[in-house]
């Protein structure tokens, strides 16, 4: 929570990275910030992002406020009783990792303070981090980082170390993490799957543990919306909101509008528009991500897009695999998989993002679908 700290460092490296931006500007024909995104998103412009953004700030406030009272409404999820040894929450995830698809023979799952993927396509890393009182958020945070590896692994071999080959943009990688994780795993025809091997990772045998570890119950608590302070934590109904601040800030910050001792304020405002919430201290409010402190500035709506694209493309495999969901509620994701290599995969970086979303589900990309799946998973 020391911002005076951070900002001593953080300032220098800001004209850094505003330099960083005029340079690519020139050479790119860009403006600024737009160079910035076409570092992480080759192709996006923040007009576009602008309008994408517009779109959802419109939609989603009114949307919260359904949905919170809906949850109201409704009897609050049980709470399974921890502790949830790490041993065996490891041991849940590398099963439900292997039944996604995930190659043990060509990756691994390890420990670390923050949830990642790295490697190479031959030798996928993966990890997460434990909490013995919230099993969930480490499964979560596996199945999130399974669908990057599978990705990763999924790039075609022939093009290998050629720019063709490599994943296509950031928010094409973020895409296939959100649909495994969003759209595929908290779906309640995953938890039908689910809900047994969770129940029994824990020796949960007696009566009450039937409610709790039912699968109903595993679902309500894995789409349960709640807005709160830090991103990562965040559902899918208000995580757009954490983006859209950061996407504000970063644009007045390569502007010359924004300067660093200014951000806190500019962010304790900014999360009391979008949310309604005030940190209480610094790390739950600027200093809670690295991005800025590693001078990734243009990365942020990587993630919402991200988000978009993942709900279109799930949409349309939905349509086009008339069996996808009773599939995922017996643990089989190989139509699934059989689908986004075909489709996203195997393409790697051989069309333009655009492109590639369009042949995919034959419509440019928009929040429609993400929308549509909002509705349809927290009001149908």
């Amino acid at each position: 929570s020391d911002f005076a700290a951070f900002c001593r460092a953080f300032e220098p490296l800001l004209v850094l990275v505003r330099e960083k931006a005029a340079a690519k500007s020139a050479a790119l024909g860009l403006a600024p910030y737009d160079a910035l995104i076409d570092g992480y998103d080759p192709g996006f412009r923040s007009a576009e992002i602008d309008g994408i953004f517009a779109d959802l700030g419109i939609f989603l406030p009114e949307f919260l406020a359904q949905v919170l009272e809906k949850q109201a409404r409704d009897a609050a999820p049980l709470q399974p009783d921890g502790p949830f040894p790490i041993a065996r929450q490891r041991a849940l995830s590398q099963t439900l990792m292997e039944k996604i698809g995930f190659d043990f023979a060509h990756g691994r799952l390890d420990e670390s303070h923050h949830p990642f993927c790295g490697g190479v396509s031959e030798d996928v890393r993966i990890t997460t981090r434990y909490d013995e009182s919230d099993f969930a958020s480490s499964v979560m945070a596996v199945l999130h980082e399974t669908g990057h590896a599978l990705y990763e692994r999924g790039l075609p071999t022939d093009w290998r170390n050629q720019p063709v080959g490599e994943a296509r943009s950031m928010s094409l990688h973020e895409s296939q993490s959100l649909l495994m994780e969003m759209q595929a795993c908290r779906s309640a025809e995953f938890f039908q799957f689910a809900a047994p091997l969770m129940r029994d990772a824990f020796d949960h045998p007696g009566p009450e543990a039937a409610d709790v570890f039912a699968p109903e119950n595993l679902h309500r608590m894995a789409v349960h919306v709640a807005p709160g302070f830090i991103r990562v934590d965040a559902d899918e109904v208000t995580y757009p909101a954490h983006i859209m601040l950061r996407y504000r800030l970063e644009k007045a910050m390569i502007a010359g509008d924004l300067q660093a001792p200014d951000i806190p304020d500019a962010w304790q405002q900014g999360m009391q528009e979008f949310l309604g919430l005030t940190p209480g201290n610094h790390a739950e409010g600027c200093l809670q991500d690295i991005h800025w402190a590693c001078g990734d500035v243009g990365y942020f709506p990587s993630y919402t897009l991200g988000a978009l694209i993942a709900a279109q493309l799930f949409d349309c495999a939905s349509r086009e695999i008339g069996s996808l969901r009773p599939t995922l509620s017996e643990g089989d994701f190989a139509p699934l998989l059989t689908w986004l290599g075909e489709k996203t995969h195997s393409q790697a970086s051989r069309y333009s993002s655009h492109e590639l979303i369009e042949r995919a589900t034959g419509q440019a990309l928009s929040a429609d679908a993400f929308k549509a799946h909002l509705k349809m998973r927290y009001l149908g």
